[in-house]
């Protein structure tokens, strides 16, 4: 099984060297088989090793053992551990979403926030061929399209599955034979919940009755969808990038004569890649919404509006179709300070990297890289958000212009100028991000040490 492992560290470049890998172990069979494979491949792949838990505080006592099992590897192997007891029940009854979906977003939240303790790393999570075969048929019974087909990914953002592609028994025959510990969780075994009854039922039925390789044909099909569905984006991606007219992190707005142009179909994509851009996840989402912002632009009039779940509104206004975040959704964003490396910010959403490069790359409005000099700075550089009477002299302009009269004069609206991430130094700002670099630390020929910033957005 450890070659399966290292084959698909490797195959899908799911590790760097000095990398930390914070595994998430539970104390079952899958992720304990994950953790050791780890332990055993640390040295030969150069990466350091931490392990997280969370205790969701349904299960009172076997969830407090579980807790104090994790802890307890954790000391005996001297890997650094980390743990949380959260009520998944309660945040799920305040957010107006189902238990296991508020597990979902407390366990990866608490995950972020310690990898970024770290720096530079990825989550691991044991995820296996069975699960994902779980998950491709949960899916068809909802009526999945093929980007639900793909089911779960080897290697997405800031999440590595290094057990995607093996079995359940195979797990538990590398337990059995490396005389591994683990305990169980009793509620994977009760039918309450859909997935535990597609495993304990459906699958076993349809092994026994129509086919006994089911789990690996539905794996060749999550393979197979993942494909189809890369070339699909891919030409999705191009028509996207011509049918936006302005994007920010609160909001997306389409040309409607551009958008009006296209099919149905690659309508329907283009809102849901505008809503994964603002939102960060398709969770929630679903074709009736999809299908109502379509009709919204088709029908509605100048001002409509649609509310979608996770607190984003569609808005038709004269010739634009606008996806956005809702104000009640927009918060006052922590400032946060940037370091040489990645910088993994969970509270944002975002991930900015800080490298050495040779030379400068420019790049134009709504482009999110930009090339500084790094000797210009002053102190530690900081990510926030505009502060009233911030000024600064944006490249290629004489003298400075206040902030507000910059957005005013790009036309960048009101509700969306929070959200725009502002890197600055002890000095003032560094990078209006999709804007213009100050210039004063704007690279020239005479820079030497060359600092390019990227962000993008993590799901």
């Amino acid at each position: 099984m450890e070659k399966k492992v290292l084959k698909n560290i490797i195959e899908y470049g799911m590790v760097d060297a000095g990398d930390t890998i914070l595994a998430a172990v539970s104390g079952g069979p899958d992720s304990m088989a994950m953790l050791m494979s780890l332990v055993n491949l640390r040295e030969r792949l150069g990466f350091r090793l931490a392990i997280a838990h969370v205790n969701h505080g349904v299960r009172g006592e076997l969830a407090d053992r579980d807790q104090r099992f994790v802890e307890e590897v954790a000391r005996k192997l001297q890997i650094p551990y980390h743990t949380i007891n959260v009520d998944m029940v309660a945040h799920g009854k305040e957010l107006g979403i189902s238990s296991e979906e508020a597990g979902r977003l407390l366990r990866y939240d608490f995950f972020r926030k310690v990898l970024a303790g770290y720096g530079k790393g990825r989550i691991a999570v044991a995820h296996n061929m069975n699960d994902q075969a779980e998950t491709v048929l949960f899916r068809i019974m909802r009526g999945t399209g093929i980007d639900g087909l793909k089911g779960m990914s080897f290697n997405q953002n800031d999440i590595i599955r290094p057990l995607l592609n093996i079995t359940r028994d195979e797990i538990e025959g590398y337990i059995r034979e490396n005389g591994i510990e683990t305990v169980e969780d009793h509620t994977n075994l009760q039918t309450v919940y859909t997935r535990n009854r597609i495993r304990l039922e459906l699958l076993p039925y349809i092994m026994e009755n129509f086919n006994p390789n089911i789990i690996e044909g539905l794996f060749r099909m999550s393979l197979l969808a993942s494909e189809d569905s890369a070339i699909i984006e891919d030409a999705v991606e191009k028509k996207y990038n011509s049918v936006v007219k302005n994007k920010s992190y609160s909001s997306i707005i389409f040309s409607g004569s551009h958008f009006t142009m296209e099919s149905p179909p690659l309508k329907k994509r283009l809102i849901r890649k505008a809503v994964l851009g603002i939102k960060g996840t398709l969770h929630g989402i679903e074709e009736k919404h999809v299908s109502s912002v379509l009709e919204l632009f088709q029908n509605g009039r100048t001002g409509s509006t649609l509310d979608l779940p996770g607190g984003i509104i569609a808005r038709v206004s004269y010739d634009e179709l606008s996806i956005e975040k809702s104000r009640s959704a927009r918060e006052e964003l922590p400032e946060v300070e940037i370091n040489p490396g990645d910088n993994l910010i969970p509270e944002w959403g975002l991930l900015i990297k800080v490298e050495n490069t040779e030379k400068a790359e420019t790049g134009g409005r709504g482009k999110f890289t930009a090339t500084i000099d790094g000797d210009k700075l002053e102190g530690t550089m900081i990510l926030r958000q505009r502060r009233d009477g911030d000024r600064f002299s944006p490249t290629g302009l004489i003298g400075s212009k206040k902030l507000k009269d910059y957005f005013i004069d790009k036309k960048v609206p009101r509700d969306q100028r929070n959200e725009i991430p502002i890197i600055s130094d002890s000095k003032g700002i560094v990078w209006v991000a999709g804007h213009s670099v100050d210039n004063r630390v704007a690279a020239d020929i005479k820079t030497i040490n060359h600092l390019r910033l990227t962000i993008s957005k993590i799901k």
